[in-house]
């Protein structure tokens, strides 16, 4: 690990004061499960850290009714596993995807924020957060602003936040009634939990049966968590059966872009692809079925 300076900033405005002088030079650390790993082996050596550890107030669940649900940079993906918030409104796939990350370890300090502005293709609250039509709020020195997760990531660990920027909060709008979730990721064997293929579904159906909204988000199968658009498209206005479920798979599977390497050949990737799409999907239309 390399030398660098290491403040402990006691208010989000001191710490953005503090991102507004140094920029590009300085890291911010949260939970650190990413970071200290990237600092030990040298993958990054900046010239400052700046720790947000102290600011306690950034962690916290708020349900705001029907405005929606509200998450703190500081709160745990463990947190989010056990929270009470999240099943009255429909969010239950965000426990899912929570419980699914890593190890317990990892999960009682690891935080959200963190997870996101690490940007990894193969993250696992992403595709969640993605389906739930997530934003976050970023706060500089000059104000705030807020992005859609789809304009947040912009390639493989890269992000549409600026250096001098923090992101302070996660909101989540209220999912419509009868509105159910599922993601489902695949590892492999040794693969330290790390998903080599991450599938979120959310979808609203009718006392008619018919889905009448459909969201539906990949992971580590592209340089980004992404949306499957033309999957959506498919499933809209139309009953879930097993001939368009199927259909929905091999959409799903031709709108990825995965790539070969150690863990497994794109064209695997495509095959699973299509069969935990096809999970995902189901278990939505099941659990939206007896939602409320």
């Amino acid at each position: 690990m390399g030398p660098f300076e290491y403040f402990e900033p006691l208010s989000v405005k001191e710490a953005v004061s503090l991102l507004n002088k140094y920029g590009n030079k300085a890291k911010v650390l949260a939970g650190g499960t990413d970071l200290v790993s990237l600092l030990k082996d040298k993958t990054l050596s900046p010239e400052y850290v700046i720790s947000i550890g102290k600011l306690t107030d950034l962690d916290y669940i708020k349900s705001d009714g029907k405005k929606g649900l509200r998450i703190g940079a500081m709160t745990t993906i463990r947190s989010i596993e056990t929270s009470k918030h999240l099943k009255p409104i429909n969010c239950v796939i965000l426990c899912q995807a929570a419980s699914q990350m890593a190890s317990m370890s990892i999960r009682n300090v690891g935080t959200l924020a963190g997870n996101l502005c690490n940007a990894s293709p193969s993250a696992d609250m992403a595709p969640a957060l993605l389906v739930l039509g997530a934003s976050v709020k970023l706060v500089s020195a000059s104000g705030e602003r807020t992005l859609t997760l789809d304009e947040f990531f912009v390639g493989p660990g890269s992000t549409a936040i600026k250096p001098n920027e923090l992101l302070t909060e996660i909101q989540i709008p209220v999912p419509p009634p009868h509105t159910g979730g599922s993601y489902i990721k695949y590892v492999t064997r040794g693969g330290e939990e790390l998903a080599l293929i991450g599938v979120a579904a959310l979808l609203t159906i009718g006392a008619d049966g018919v889905c009448s909204a459909a969201r539906i988000a990949l992971g580590a199968v592209a340089p980004t968590p992404v949306r499957a658009t033309k999957t959506e498209k498919l499933l809209t206005g139309k009953k879930i059966d097993d001939t368009l479920v199927k259909k929905a798979a091999q959409t799903a599977s031709d709108e990825a872009s995965p790539i070969d390497d150690i863990r497994g050949s794109a064209e695997y990737r495509r095959e699973m692809l299509k069969v935990f799409t096809r999970d995902a999907i189901k278990q939505a239309a099941e659990m939206a079925k007896s939602a409320a």
